[in-house]
């Protein structure tokens, strides 16, 4: 069983930045797509951004939600098992507990429906 483990939130003003972490338990295979998700309070858990690897494309296939794009990158360290979100110009609607998640042997939309396993959350508060 995969287990993720998100860190890296805080209390940052607005205009700062974050950098989050998750750690992956195992190796995913050469086909996967991994991705943060974030959830405010009284809001659906929506997708932030996502990467997606596989046997003949490699890694580095990144995609982003519209209010995070030129703002947040994600990446992935693979020797590692690592995955990052770099949080960039941050803004108060960008406080959520953000989240990590995977999806093992497929390319996997923005879409929480689309990952099976998840982290606990790190949460980001944004202050004005």
């Amino acid at each position: 069983q995969v287990q993720l483990v998100e860190s890296g939130g805080g209390s940052v003003q607005a205009g700062g930045s974050l950098r989050l972490s998750c750690a992956v338990s195992r190796y995913l295979g050469q086909t996967y797509s991994m991705a943060w998700f974030r959830q405010a309070p009284g809001k659906e858990r929506e997708g932030v951004a996502n990467i997606y690897t596989g046997i003949y494309t490699g890694g580095g296939n990144t995609a982003y939600a519209d209010s995070v794009k030129g703002r947040f990158t994600i990446s992935q360290d693979t020797a590692t098992n690592m995955l990052y979100l770099q949080m960039n110009s941050l803004k108060p609607e960008d406080t959520a507990m953000y989240y990590c998640a995977a999806a093992g042997g497929r390319r996997s939309a923005l879409s929480p429906v689309e990952y099976d396993i998840w982290g606990r959350g790190t949460q980001v508060t944004v202050s004005s």
